[in-house]
């Protein structure tokens, strides 16, 4: 069995036809383990969200194939790949996306009620998951009544309730002060140590340095790529 979670094999994204077309993507491949955090890094409008988009399922490539523990995605009904989407992917994003009117605990359980978990198993998976990020006090707790930082690491414990193995998060730091941001970044990293595999786009250099490996996209191709092991260096020119 391969250790390889995420797949992209030649996925291009093209907008429009003709001599109006936008290419957002443009021949990618890109393989994300068990145990590995990518980050993605480019400027404004190089392709990182659409990246996120097509590996979560949520876009459709032009062309090329997305693959998840061997499930392509081209292959899946509208049914399937909904049912892949909420057993094996978690999503985090920017802005939260919680639901005001759902307390901490049902935000994140929702996943698991949707796919036809018991109330009582969902609620102890979900209260699992809140603890696991420092939120086991606040399981009844609504969005606003929670800061941003507390708010954002609800949304992580709802990317990772259950079996999730794949985590995808969109410069989920954004709206978050630096202290906040870095606590979250180590909550994703930990998640992923403990055997999921994830993508984090940023533009910042000092969050890439959570990654294992960082690929750079410019109009939409990966042009770049560097491992742990030598990014300290880069980074360090990055944000000198």
């Amino acid at each position: 069995m391969t250790d390889t979670v995420l797949r992209l094999v030649g996925v291009s994204q093209q907008y429009g036809h003709g001599a109006t077309a936008v290419s957002a993507l443009s021949g990618v491949d890109l393989d994300v383990r068990r145990g590995e955090l990518v980050a993605v890094m480019g400027a404004s409008g190089s392709g990182k969200s659409t990246l996120l988009s097509i590996s979560g399922g949520l876009a459709k490539p032009t062309t090329g194939e997305v693959i998840i523990e061997g499930a392509y995605l081209s292959e899946q009904s509208p049914a399937q790949l909904a049912r892949l989407r909420r057993r094996s992917l978690g999503f985090v994003f920017q802005d939260f996306n919680l639901i005001p009117t759902l307390t901490a605990i049902e935000n994140v359980t929702l996943p698991l009620e949707l796919d036809g978990f018991r109330g009582r198993v969902a609620r102890r998976a979900g209260r699992d998951a809140l603890e696991s990020v420092g939120l086991g006090d606040r399981l009844d707790a609504y969005p606003d009544d929670l800061s941003g930082g507390q708010q954002q690491r609800v949304a992580i414990a709802r990317a990772v309730v259950g079996s999730r193995r794949l985590i995808l998060a969109d410069e989920p730091t954004g709206a978050l002060d630096s202290i906040t941001g870095e606590s979250v970044l180590r909550m994703l990293r930990a998640r992923v140590d403990a055997g999921a595999a994830g993508i984090l786009v940023t533009h910042e250099a000092r969050h890439a340095a959570f990654a294992d490996r960082i690929v750079f996209l410019r109009d939409g191709r990966i042009v770049d790529e560097t491992r742990r092991d030598g990014a300290e260096v880069l980074l360090a020119g990055l944000s000198g």
